[in-house]
């Protein structure tokens, strides 16, 4: 089963923490050590969580880095899915093992 438009995790961090907190990227941005402008390419899905911010995610908001990483995994997946035609891949005959 497919998840069905899995969030980008800069949603995710503004719905989820952000907001509802009051906290300015800004603000975060510099708990986190990065500057602004980086870390607002996140919160609007432009850039990617890479390794070392999902380590710095992980430090300042409490989620393993493992599970910020799965999430923007999740998310360039569906988004691949709707964009990636598959129809001249065929599938590769392998002699058993």
């Amino acid at each position: 089963m497919h998840m069905h438009n899995p969030p980008h995790p800069g949603e995710f961090i503004a719905g989820l923490y952000l907001e509802p907190n009051n906290i300015s990227g800004r603000e975060l941005a510099q708990k986190l050590g990065v500057a602004a402008s980086t870390l607002s390419r996140v919160l609007n899905g432009s850039s990617r969580v890479s390794p070392e911010m999902a380590l710095r995610l992980s430090k300042a908001l409490g989620r393993s880095p493992e599970s910020w990483l799965a999430m923007q995994d999740a998310h360039d997946l569906w988004v691949a899915r709707q964009q990636v035609d598959l129809d001249d891949v065929s599938r590769l005959e392998l002699a058993p093992t």
